[in-house]
């Protein structure tokens, strides 16, 4: 399962081998400072947009990788079963719009990135 930990100055969703796999990337890091927001997500389904290209998927299932859309910054999904997720909410100009990440605490996970931005 994916995780996500704040190293110095960054957001950085860690992969396994399998996810890195499936997402066609080893991980994904995003400054602190180009957080806009962090939630936990009950239902990241309905939180996934765009197109998935390039990653895997099967709807309902999983959702791995950069999921674009028409005219704005890519989303990235590391999202599986139907249990819930982390949203990130990043500026504008960032490399990611959103990213959706399956972790095992999403309340616990939330809490730790909030207080490393600050």
């Amino acid at each position: 399962m994916a995780t996500l930990t704040v190293a110095r100055d960054e957001l950085v969703v860690h992969l396994s081998p399998l996810e890195q796999l499936a997402a066609f990337r080893r991980e994904v890091r995003v400054p602190l400072c180009q957080l806009r927001s962090v939630t936990a997500e009950p239902d990241p389904w309905s939180a996934l947009r765009g197109v998935r290209a390039p990653g895997t998927g099967i709807p309902g299932v999983l959702a791995y990788g950069v999921r674009r859309m028409t005219g704005a910054a890519p989303d990235f999904a590391a999202v599986h079963g139907h249990g819930p997720a982390v949203r990130v909410e990043c500026r504008a100009g960032a490399r990611f719009a959103r990213l959706v990440v399956s972790v095992s605490d999403p309340e616990r996970t939330v809490a730790e990135i909030r207080a490393s931005a600050g």
